[in-house]
């Protein structure tokens, strides 16, 4: 079974549980218990299944990814054992599961089962307008109400006949049957509904019934295909795995909103586009070929392939014939005045009807083009140049070559004043002018600009000659003779959709192109002189064409065919609207750089991670035609500017998303329109834990600390720097004392030395001046002695006696000693110090030593020889110790 939901989604049961389809992507959400599921039914915002043992429903998540919540849980106990549930219906709030044993009956709003089961086995239930019907085995055809069963028919033909269709309509019921066709049942009576199927049916086991939305029927088989029929019963198609479906077994139909028939198979699914404009024809046998030219011509169609000429009545169902003697490559079929004429690889062909008559043969031929207000004559472009044929007496011949020209002429035009206008594709374009009678040619021109290109054509419209190449669409300017770009045409090669230059003009004066991704057709405007652009959307890689080798003819005067590489197909211009298409947000999901992706709601705005900055979104445009390429264009809000280019993708990644607020904004191209909707989601990339709004008031409060404990260590540390300075100013002033505290010392010192010199001089003045008042009253006292005759004499001993007293040696000693020891004070005591055993003469003789005098001078003051004052300096060197190197004076001067 399949079904479809709010959003379009196709939702199919499954061998390995529920398929959803999106129309880009499928989808897979396993069976809750592992088993096959066998019905699907989408109701409201709900999927119901059903499997083996177990029915419920399946609701989207805010993600976007469906979940599964059981119903047949609450009533586990009451569920026979290996039963399966095969059809799901609805009737207002009741939900119905149907198994081959029993009815359950669900009510949504107050969540009750009511179970229904009857004698025999349940073929399958039906839901009409306003009823539920079901079929059981032997019995006949019944009806629920009021929850309980009542038997609506027990006819033979509904006893023996297994139902597979039940419809209602204005006159009754449709009942359709496995192998017995249709019925009609109204007011108990059952009559048999002849149709057009009917002997075909009656091979095939029919399995599933669809009603269409124009009336008619889709009939699936089992081995035998799918049948269509209208209201009436008539066959509009039947079709197979010939005609291509996957296999032949079509266990399910179900029409979406779209109006396509979706079948569902015994292995895949397949989807017709029942009211497409386009309808194709392939040639699965081979023996068509690839189709390079095609006409309608007195109701025949003609197509040119690679295996030759075929054709059919176009109004009738038989299939093409081989029209013989055209074996090989037809390139062109040209309808002239009553005559078709084939340009074939070993010439040129005349047709009549089945029937080829070939009229030159010297070389293979292209194309045909008429000459103005000459009927009777027609060029045609050859292998090895250009050739005329005539018209005499109603009969066409190759009449003659022009010369002057003689490489492959694929794609020509006559311009004004018989020039000829010629596209090679390996050499470029050239201009020749030929004479009246179309014999000969001269002047031959090669364009340097446009250049040469793959796949380019030359052709002319609306009496302009254009040529066209993956630079541009050049049209020629009469006047100048010179090729000027046309920029209207050109802009549809814009963003690499070249595919081919081949210009073709049909038999209704319109101009086609085929690009990458469109079928181009301008046709002259009504009310301008411009021209008017119509975009049919269908890609060249569905089209399936020769690149080069497009052919298109039309055939109605709104239906044309396009030829493929296996066959063809046809388009009816005025049928191809393209609906207005919504595009939806299927999925969003964040992941860390390399870490697995997590889905985010879709419904609403979505907050991410710093460290989940990495988003992927994934979008759609829920359609199913065939023969429609949606293309995508996003933009991102807070990072871009400017929509992205169109792409057929419908995922885009984002990665490494900076912290901020964005809008993901994407919209769909179908065709020549955009998508009804711009489809937006709104998140937010939080920003990191560091940057948080929490960190930076940490931030501040840390920073004002730090500043604080900065400021407080500044603080200390130009303190310290104070105290240093004012300690280092402090400790400057005190050496600066000191050394003025020195210098004062020296200079008291100084002083003190000059006192003590000057003491010391004036020791040694008043030393002297004792030393020579002794000398001079030893002097006086010898010479009284010397000169007395009488050394009794009173007189002269009271005279020697003063002056012995004068110069007694110990007064004399005692002021000595208190002048220098003024002028030397502790000297005395130091040497006493040092050398405890010196006598008082010793000191004495230390003393005047000191004062640097020599022997000569101490013995008058000590009132003895000189060398008895050598004497005593001997003994005082040796009572002090000293070695023979060292001198007396000099120690006791160092003392």
């Amino acid at each position: 079974m399949m079904g479809q939901d709010k959003n379009n989604y196709i939702y199919a049961a499954n061998n390995e549980g529920l398929l959803e389809f999106n129309g880009t992507d499928w989808k897979l959400y396993p069976t809750p218990n592992e088993t096959i599921i066998r019905s699907v039914k989408v109701i409201g915002d709900r999927i119901y299944t059903g499997c083996y043992m177990e029915f419920g429903f399946w609701k989207r998540q805010q993600d976007g990814r469906l979940i599964y919540v059981s119903l047949s849980e609450k009533i586990r106990n009451r569920i026979l054992p290996d039963e399966q549930i095969w059809n799901i219906l609805q009737y207002d709030q009741w939900i119905i599961f149907q198994s081959l044993n029993r009815i359950y009956i669900y009510d949504s709003k107050g969540g009750q089962f009511n179970i229904i089961q009857p004698k025999s086995l349940i073929n399958k239930a039906f839901k009409t307008g306003n009823a539920v019907y079901y079929q059981t085995v032997g019995e006949g055809l019944f009806e629920i109400e009021n929850g309980k069963s009542i038997l609506v028919s027990g006819n033979p033909q509904l006893v023996s006949n297994k139902i597979v269709g039940l419809i209602a309509d204005n006159d009754g019921l449709i009942i359709q049957t496995q192998y017995n066709g249709f019925y009609r049942y109204n007011n108990g009576a059952l009559t048999k509904w002849a149709t057009e199927a009917d002997e075909a049916l009656a091979q095939s086991s029919v399995y599933s019934t669809q009603l269409l939305s124009d009336g008619g029927f889709a009939l699936g088989c089992v081995s035998n295909g799918v049948f269509i029929l209208s209201k009436e019963g008539k066959i509009r198609y039947h079709l197979t795995q010939s005609k291509g479906l996957s296999n032949n077994t079509a266990l399910s139909l179900f029409e979406d909103r779209d109006k396509n028939l979706w079948i569902g198979l015994d292995n895949g699914i397949n989807c017709v586009n029942l009211q497409s404009p386009v309808k194709s024809f392939t040639d699965d046998s081979g023996i068509l070929g690839t189709v390079y030219a095609s006409v309608l011509h007195n109701n025949m169609l003609y197509v040119g392939t690679n295996q030759g000429l075929f054709c059919r009545n176009y109004y009738g169902t038989e299939p093409f014939r081989f029209v013989s003697g055209t074996k090989g490559q037809v390139w062109s079929l040209f309808a002239y005045d009553g005559t078709l004429f084939c340009g074939h690889d070993t010439g040129t062909f005349v047709v009549t009807g089945s029937a080829a008559q070939q009229i030159f043969s010297a070389s293979g031929t292209w194309k045909f083009r008429t000459v103005p207000n000459t009927p009777d004559l027609l060029l045609q472009g050859n292998y090895y140049g250009i050739s005329v044929l005539k018209r005499s007496n109603g009969l066409w011949s190759f009449r003659n070559r022009i010369s002057g020209f003689d490489y492959s002429t694929k794609y020509f035009e006559l311009g004004n004043k018989h020039d000829i206008y010629i596209s090679h594709e390996y050499k470029g374009v050239f201009r020749i002018s030929v004479d009246a009678d179309f014999t000969k040619g001269f002047g031959l021109k090669a364009y340097a600009a446009p250049s040469k290109g793959k796949n380019a054509g030359l052709t002319k419209f609306n009496g302009t000659i254009y040529y066209a190449y993956k630079g541009g669409v050049f049209s020629l300017n009469p006047k100048t003779k010179d090729f000027e770009k046309d920029r209207f045409l050109s802009s549809i090669f814009a963003k690499d959709d070249y595919t081919s230059g081949n210009l073709i003009v049909d038999n209704s004066n319109k101009l086609w192109l085929f690009t990458k991704n469109y079928i181009n057709y301008f046709s002259p405007g009504k009310l301008s002189a411009g021209l008017k652009q119509n975009v049919i959307p269908i890609p060249a890689s569905l089209t399936n064409s020769m690149l080069g080798y497009e052919n298109i003819s039309r055939i109605s005067p709104s239906n044309y065919l396009i030829g493929t590489t296996d066959g063809y197909y046809t388009i009816n211009i005025n049928d191809f609207g393209v609906s207005n298409y919504k595009i939806l947000i299927t999925a969003v999901t964040a992941n860390a750089m390399n870490g697995t992706p997590f889905f985010a709601p879709i419904s609403a705005s979505g907050e991410f991670p710093y460290a989940n900055n990495n988003i992927t979104f994934a979008y759609t445009i829920p359609e199913y035609n065939k023969y429609v390429n949606a293309e995508y264009q996003y933009l991102l809000d807070g990072m871009q500017d400017n929509w992205s280019t169109l792409s057929s993708k419908s995922v885009v990644n984002f990665k490494n998303l900076s912290a901020g607020s964005y809008t993901f904004k994407v919209r769909a191209k179908i065709g020549n329109l955009y998508s009804e909707n711009v489809a937006e989601y709104r998140f937010t990339i939080l920003k990191p834990w560091y940057a948080t709004n929490l960190a930076i008031l940490i931030y501040v409060i840390l920073l004002m600390v730090l500043a604080h404990f900065v400021n407080k260590s500044y603080k200390n540390y130009y303190q310290k720097q104070k105290e240093k300075l004012i300690e280092e100013n402090n400790l400057l002033l005190e050496i600066k004392e000191l050394e003025n505290e020195q210098q004062l010392m020296k200079m008291r010192n100084e002083q003190l030395t000059m006192d003590v010199d000057s003491k010391n001089r004036e020791l040694a003045a008043s030393t002297m001046s004792l030393i020579q008042k002794n000398e001079l009253l030893t002097l006086i006292k010898d010479d009284l002695r010397k000169t007395t005759e009488d050394p009794n004499n009173k007189n002269i001993k009271s005279v020697i006696s003063t002056i012995n007293k004068n110069i007694n040696e110990e007064d004399t000693w005692n002021a000595f000693k208190e002048a220098f020891n003024n002028a030397d004070k502790d000297f005395l005591k130091k040497i006493k110090a040092a050398h405890p055993s010196l006598t008082p003469n010793d000191l004495r003789l230390c003393a005047y030593l000191r004062l640097n005098l020599s022997s000569k001078e101490i013995a008058p003051l000590l009132n003895i020889s000189v060398r008895s004052v050598e004497i005593k300096r001997y003994r005082l060197r040796k009572k002090m110790d000293l070695s023979h190197e060292q001198g007396l004076v000099e120690y006791i001067l160092a003392v």
